[in-house]
This record gives C-alpha cells, structure tokens and sequence, in this order.
C-alpha cells in the first residue's frame, strides 16, 4: 500500500500552525502520540484508541466533536514527525506534525490538508473550523506538557 508523504498542498483547504512549548520534545511527543490518551487532554476529544503499534499503516479510532473518525498512520519519525490522515465524512484529511528542538523547548508545526465535496461546498466555514480545531489542539498540547 502506498501513502502520502506530505499533505496535499493543492488542496482547497491548507492549514499550517505553529507553537513553541518550553517542554523537552521527547515528552511532548509523548504526549502527542499516546492517542489512547488524548480524552484526558483535549477537550473535543471523547474517545481515542490506537490499533496497533506506532507505524505506518496502523489505523487509530477517535471521536472529536461528535464525529467518529478513522485515520492511518503514513509515516513516523520518532520524536520528530508524524504523518497521518484518511477519508473522514466526505473529506480526505492529511496530517503532518512536526517536532523540532529548540534550546529548552521544541516548536510544534502542524500542516493539515483537506479536499472532498463537503470542503467544495463550504471551503471559508469549513478552513474556518480546521484553523480553530488546530489552535485549540496545540494549545491544549502546550498546556499539557508545560
């Protein structure tokens, strides 16, 4: 099976977010990559559930906002980037973070792409609702690990 290497830069919708956390990268990667826990730490998140073991091609299960999502994990490089992404309600979704040491901290990018009918349909309400679900995800990631 083949999957993405990047997000889809092409596609209608293209969210990129950035934090810095005064936390050593390998705890925040812990925290971000341990999905079974991530109810404890995102509000919006309700249920999260790893299939298998941190690599490419694992699935994980994860309810957020009342929606039930499948995503696969593409790519892995621990502790500093992770790829994952699926079809989800109509919209394909990739996404990308990385981890990058910085003196005591690390800075936390996250790129998301988005593209199917529903994004068509409503792309300005639709960018609007990813760029605020990321920003309150790196927050909650901040807040956790500081």
């Amino acid at each position: 099976m083949t999957f993405p290497t990047t997000i889809d830069e092409n596609a209608p919708v293209v969210a990129d977010h950035t934090i810095r956390i005064a936390a050593p990268v390998e705890r925040v990667w812990q925290l971000h990559t341990k999905i079974g826990s991530w109810p404890g730490w995102q509000g919006a998140i309700t249920e999260a559930r790893l299939d298998g073991p941190m690599a490419p091609g694992t699935t994980f299960h994860w309810v957020t906002a009342g929606l039930s999502i499948d995503s696969t994990i593409y790519a892995v490089d621990a502790p500093y980037r992770i790829l994952w992404g699926g079809p989800a309600h109509g919209i394909t979704g990739v996404h990308e973070w990385t981890f990058t040491e910085d003196g005591d901290g690390v800075v936390v990018r996250t790129r998301e792409s988005w593209s199917g009918a529903p994004v068509d349909a409503d792309r300005d309400n639709l960018a609007a609702a990813l760029d605020d679900s990321l920003s309150t995800w790196l927050n909650a990631l901040k807040k956790a690990a500081e």
